[in-house]
């Protein structure tokens, strides 16, 4: 099960190179436009990534998560949601939160430690970041027989890694998808390390195929392209809106930087590793066919570093300037109505913090 065996059976409709694949059951048309537009949310997205990265190592931010590389697999399948579509993210989805709409900020507050969200999930079709690991896949084939129960054609999409697919979460949400034919499609991106430990030394088996001991389809794509990826997104999230219930789609990609950034992947994992993936990335595969097409020249792309650079100000300055919340607020949205064991220990820190105020009583 090497990763050229793996790779070569994975679905592309764009190779590392940039030419155009053919493929007889998926293949997707879009506008010159909408491909602009793919490259120009991949760039950003990775913008916001490396100036996440480097708030972190200058103490403005709490932890971070990197993306990079990943951005094909999370921006092309969440293009493909519909607005009344529902996305279950981890902490890693910055290219998903991005497409539905949520502002950098507001995922950043929560890595920055003042916000236990950052925005309405109901309001953006997409859940708050998930750190427990696996427990979104639950929350996602919950919410999708919820949408069955509710007679609608809308869709749900849960996202995890490889290292997920061992919780005991993932797996009894493939039994309750499967069982209850439910519309969700199960996205896995296999970015090939849950943190230091590679994939093979978890599973013999690719994570794909075993969508078909729970009963229903399990696709291989490769995750760097984001035309395949959009493919068979669509595929899967139309086939779970019109009765065909769940697809697991193991999009198979790389984590080029470290697992989050308390984490050294140098310990574990060979530079020479990395360049082989360097070689496939997904923003570069994509900005060399268009420009091979003529769909866009180099004045675009300058144009869309410059956005870039635009943003990047604008993240650096809104996370410094992000307001310290007050303590108690962490009880603001625990239950959605009044608690009387809360509002208790809203009482008993409101008390503690008043003893260190000068004439304050404890």
């Amino acid at each position: 099960m090497s990763d050229g065996i793996r790779a070569g059976a994975a679905i592309q409709l764009l190779s590392p190179e940039g030419e155009r694949v053919s493929n007889t059951h998926y293949d997707i048309s879009l506008g010159d436009a909408e491909l602009r537009d793919l490259y120009r949310d991949m760039v950003l997205v990775r913008r916001i990534d490396t100036e996440a990265t480097a708030l972190q190592r200058q103490g403005e931010l709490g932890l971070w998560a990197s993306s990079l590389g990943q951005e094909a697999a999370q921006v092309g399948s969440a293009r493909c949601l519909r607005p009344g579509d529902f996305a279950f993210p981890t902490y890693r989805e910055h290219g998903v939160t991005w497409s539905r709409g949520i502002k950098p900020l507001e995922f950043l507050a929560m890595f920055r430690g003042v916000t236990n969200g950052g925005w309405d999930p109901i309001e953006r079709g997409c859940a708050i970041y998930t750190i427990v690991i696996g427990n979104q896949a639950l929350h996602g084939a919950g919410y999708a027989m919820g949408i069955q129960l509710d007679d609608s054609d809308d869709a749900v999409i849960a996202y995890f890694g490889d290292g997920a697919t061992d919780e005991g979460d993932v797996n009894e949400a493939f039994v309750f998808g499967s069982v209850f034919n439910a519309p969700v499609v199960f996205f896995c991106q296999n970015n090939q390390w849950a943190i230091s430990q590679p994939r093979e030394r978890r599973s013999r088996a690719p994570i794909h195929e075993r969508a078909a001991g729970f009963g229903f389809p399990g696709v291989l794509v490769d995750g760097n392209d984001i035309l395949a990826v959009m493919a068979v997104t669509r595929e899967a999230l139309d086939r779970a809106r019109t009765g065909g219930g769940p697809t697991l789609v193991e999009a198979y990609t790389y984590r080029m930087a470290a697992h989050t950034t308390s984490d050294d992947p140098t310990r574990y994992r060979r530079a020479e590793e990395l360049e082989i993936w360097r070689l496939r990335d997904p923003i570069e595969r994509l900005k060399v066919f268009l420009a091979r097409q003529g769909i866009a020249d180099r004045h675009y792309f300058d144009q869309i570093e410059q956005e870039a650079d635009e943003l990047a100000v604008h993240v650096r300055d809104g996370v410094r300037s992000m307001p310290e919340p007050e303590a108690t607020s962490m009880f603001d949205h625990v239950y959605a109505e009044s608690h009387t064991l809360l509002e208790e220990q809203r009482r008993h820190l409101h008390e503690y913090e008043a003893s260190f105020v000068p004439g304050g009583s404890a």
